[in-house]
């Protein structure tokens, strides 16, 4: 199949401004404003990067499909580090990033495209999202298209002539509309007639045809704007289409190639074929869900309660003051480049209500394309509150069941979109060796409180986190713990399952299995990497959303090591990342001190950590 493309080769500049030493100045509403009379020799910026847009990026997914495919007009070439071409970028659109906010500024305005008649027959003729047509253009793809009746005519409405296009629409035999009847160009399709069953609408979160829907969602700082997305996505539909696959796959390949690409970087068809099988039906629940355990990233649990941060505090003589811990948290949400390594934060209850670098905290990271979470538990009790005859007084359950629904309703509306609870096992055994705890009501009742939890979560509209953790300190063998873990796993998923929790859209938080930190013979992390990956993959479902293991305790570099030798051990059939508390927080915590002045210390504190972490994820 023959493609021509018609269209602007265009280039996207970044550039992440330093605002420290711009010269910002704020309204009276409390907005940020930039004299743009640009020298670079005048403006700071972190890094700068550029990109080529428009038809360059049609031009590469549909190569990366496998289809010959060329620009009208143009020599460019993908394969060239500078490709040069007489279709060269006339417009370059710069893209300012400064407190993760984005702003577009394009200093010129878009050229007119141009077409040459091809000299040989071609099979589809694109009209591409960035191509400007003016009348005489127009009609010469006219002139042509009636000379040659086997072209396809496939058009983007985006930014030609209204009132010159309908001649172009009334032929198409595809259009791709964007953003629905948001746009002002969908008026172009109701005046042309165009019918419901030759368009497909795109838009910033969903692609759709007739009833067939697939969201996506993006959070990745390699694609900072949309500018790129719905080339991306138009081309991978229209290639999949000429390919012969189903509308279904289509869409399914496109949101594929829109969540797992980068920049001049696109998937080839092979590897988004294997993406898109694991894919799950994208409720707004899974998305959130899938987005939370992406690749290469982990989850940074920040939800220590008012006692558990009042402890980390006095091992270091800080003050547990309101704004002390109201600054140690913004100073880890702040971190430059944050959102590289994680895909989501743990949030306690009045860190989110507190602000973050001037806007509300779940804001903030919201902006920095970090999902906001809270831990929803009221901490734990004494298990023979809630049954008399029982003995051991060291068993616990997790409060927080009453009132939960209305909490959760509060959180979704703050723009908390998951939660988390956690439930405690403490394993002791006799000096015979006798299991005297968990006992098996233990298990259950606690259970059966996560399920219930899970349920209202979902009904809420939150993704809901399950935290059953078989406690590290203790005095028990890697082979025990198994043994409660395999149990506590069996136990869950079985309530899970009877309060009719969508598991696709849940979460699993687990304890790495391996010999309590009283135990006289310490695991391994090759005897935890291989009895881990045993136990879980023996004992949890396979369409779950995901697992992300909590550090329980172990030191910063214990939790690495042990999750690399986890990983080893793939793969699995879920999902496999970091939830870490501690084993991230503790170095950046012992740099800070309570002193705000070690502030960049103390991010590069966490950083170390980050790193160290994702770069195991990315041997897997």
């Amino acid at each position: 199949m023959n493609i021509v493309i018609v269209g602007n080769v265009l280039k996207d500049v970044y550039l992440n401004l330093d605002n420290q030493t711009e010269r910002f100045e704020t309204d009276k509403n409390g907005i940020k404003w930039l004299d743009l009379e640009f020298n670079a020799s005048e403006h700071h910026f972190f890094n700068r990067s550029s990109n080529y847009g428009g038809a360059a990026v049609t031009l590469e997914v549909l190569q990366k499909l496998g289809l010959q495919a060329s620009i009208s007009d143009s020599n460019f070439n993908l394969s060239e580090d500078e490709p040069t071409t007489h279709n060269s970028p006339s417009v370059y659109r710069y893209i300012l990033i400064s407190d993760d906010k984005v702003t577009y500024f394009t200093p010129h305005k878009l050229r007119n495209s141009t077409f040459t008649p091809p000299s040989e027959s071609i099979d589809y003729l694109y009209i591409d999202r960035s191509a400007k047509l003016d009348r005489k253009t127009i009609q010469k793809i006219n002139t042509y298209l009636d000379t040659s009746p086997k072209t396809k005519l496939i058009i983007y409405v985006h930014s030609f002539d209204n009132q010159n296009s309908d001649s172009l629409l009334h032929r198409a035999s595809l259009v791709f509309l964007e953003n629905h009847k948001e746009s002002e160009y969908y008026y172009a399709l109701q005046s042309a007639q165009i019918p419901n069953e030759k368009t497909i609408h795109i838009s910033e979160n969903h692609l759709s045809y007739l009833d067939i829907t697939e969201k996506f969602s993006i959070y990745r700082p390699d694609l900072f704007t949309h500018l790129s997305t719905f080339s991306i996505a138009s081309a991978t539909i229209l290639g999949c289409f000429i390919l012969g696959f189903s509308v279904e796959d289509s869409l399914k390949i496109a949101r594929a190639n829109l969540e797992n690409s980068k920049i001049n970087s696109v998937l080839s068809l092979p590897k988004l074929q294997e993406i898109a099988k694991t894919l799950t039906p994208n409720n707004e629940l899974e998305l959130i869900a899938n987005n939370l355990v992406l690749k290469d990233k982990g989850i940074l649990a920040a939800d220590e309660s008012g006692g558990s941060i009042k402890k980390k505090f006095a091992q270091l003589d800080i003050p547990d003051t309101y704004d002390n811990r109201r600054d140690y948290r913004n100073i880890l949400f702040t971190t430059p480049n944050l959102e590289k390594y994680i895909n989501g934060i743990i949030l306690f209850d009045e860190t989110a209500r507190q602000n973050t670098n001037g806007q509300n905290c779940v804001n903030y990271l919201t902006s920095r394309r970090i999902i906001p979470g809270i831990k929803v538990d009221q901490g734990l009790a004494p298990l023979n509150e809630t049954n008399p005859e029982l003995n051991q007084s060291t068993e616990t359950y997790t409060k927080g069941l009453k009132g939960l629904e209305n909490r959760l309703k509060e959180y979704y509306q703050m723009g908390l979109r998951f939660a988390k609870w956690r439930a405690a096992f403490e394993i002791h055994l006799s000096d015979t060796g006798t299991m005297l705890t968990p006992t098996n009501y233990a298990i259950e009742k606690n259970c059966e409180i996560l399920a219930k939890y899970a349920a209202s979560c979902q009904s809420c509209g939150l993704v809901p986190i399950v935290e059953p953790e078989v406690v590290y300190d203790g005095n028990y063998s890697i082979i025990k713990n198994a043994e409660i873990t395999s149990l506590v796993l069996d136990t869950l998923f079985k309530h899970l399952a009877n309060h009719n929790v969508n598991l696709r859209a849940c979460i699993l938080k687990t304890n790495m299995v391996l010999a309590g930190k009283q135990y006289e013979s310490q695991s391994t992390p090759e005897e935890i990497g291989q009895t881990t990956a045993d136990t879980l993959k023996s004992h949890i479902p396979e369409g779950l959303a995901g697992v992300v293991f909590l550090s329980g305790g172990q030191t910063p570099e214990q939790a690495t090591d042990n999750l690399a030798a986890i990983i080893k051990n793939g793969p699995f059939p879920w999902p496999v990342t970091f939830s870490f508390s501690r084993a991230l927080q503790d170095p950046a915590l012992n740099v800070w001190k309570g002193d705000n002045s070690n502030k960049e210390a103390t991010q590069s504190a966490l950083l170390e950590r980050l790193t160290a972490n994702t770069n195991v994820l990315h041997q897997s």
